[in-house]
């Protein structure tokens, strides 16, 4: 059971921090709404069908609607303006701020009616984490220093922010009872989110398939094959035989996978400004979590993939 249990996490660790880097070759040919729509409808598909023949019951016309929420508030939300701050900031930097997902689920619950409410330790740690993420995106005279594009920036800590209302949502929401199942209805619903989304950006007007490069059908299948099926089935059998707080270190792992990564096959910047934001953000993260834990030891721990 170890074995498998570390080959699972291992799967996660590489797989999920590896998309990051993945999606960034897949919008240099492909617009990244469509990219991701692509992706998921592809996916959601191949998971419908599957846990259709496994036996899992159809989703009732209200889960569909629960599916339909979660996976545009994730998918479009989330992994669709990812995609699309990719185009201009480093896939390194974009795992690094996504990471940073628990603190921005600490700040939607406390938002929602009778949400819970942040403690000291968890306010600190808030705190802690929002100045890793300034000194990460903010102003810097340094000759080094990353000069973020703005936009980018803006879209990456909206999909964080949207990625956790999603996730909570996800707990609150009437979903099929097979976590597979009702990932395959939330990928499909979000890639068809997704897909009108790109009507809606026009980027479907002037393009032709054809201007596609293999580098960038390479990526989609790896993001479909890998990142879509192979990650969620490891994750979800993760969560059925291994310890939560073992589960949840993908969350700290995950960005700082996608950082190296991003530095070794796309070398991107890898400056102390960088690695010190990551320490701040990952460490506050570890540190929000570890507060929390002792009062949601019960609870799923929130997918938070691109």
């Amino acid at each position: 059971m170890k074995t498998k249990t570390w080959m699972a996490l291992l799967a996660v660790y590489l797989v999920w921090g590896s998309t990051y880097l993945v999606i960034r070759f897949a919008v240099e040919t492909l617009p990244p709404f469509l990219s991701a729509g692509l992706r998921f409808l592809v996916s959601g598909a191949i998971l419908f069908v599957w846990r259709r023949v496994a036996g899992d019951a159809l989703p009732t016309l209200r889960q569909w609607r629960s599916a339909a929420i979660v996976g545009t508030l994730l998918l479009l939300g989330g992994n669709g303006l990812v995609a699309w701050a990719e185009q201009t900031v480093p896939s390194g930097v974009a795992a690094l701020i996504i990471g940073a997902v628990p603190m921005f689920m600490v700040i939607a619950d406390a938002l929602r009616p009778r949400g819970e409410r942040p403690g000291v330790g968890v306010m600190a740690g808030l705190a802690s984490g929002f100045a890793g993420i300034y000194l990460l995106v903010g102003p810097s005279r340094d000759a080094d220093g990353l000069q973020p594009d703005a936009f980018g920036m803006t879209a990456l800590l909206t999909a964080g922010f949207l990625w956790a209302v999603g996730s909570i949502c996800g707990k609150a929401l009437d979903l099929p009872k097979s976590a597979l199942m009702a990932t395959g209805a939330e990928m499909l619903t979000g890639g068809v989110a997704l897909m009108a989304a790109s009507a809606i950006a026009g980027e479907l007007r002037g393009f032709s398939f054809a201007q596609v490069s293999a580098d960038s059908w390479l990526a989609l299948a790896y993001l479909v094959a890998f990142g879509s099926m192979i990650g969620f089935v490891a994750y979800a059998w993760l969560l059925q035989n291994a310890p939560i707080p073992l589960v949840s270190t993908y969350a700290y792992v995950n960005p700082l996978v996608a950082v190296f990564l991003g530095n070794w096959f796309a070398q991107e910047p890898l400056t102390p400004r960088i690695l010190s934001a990551s320490a701040i953000i990952v460490g506050s993260v570890v540190f929000i979590s570890a507060a929390g834990r002792s009062k949601a030891r019960k609870q799923p721990v929130a997918v938070a993939s691109e």
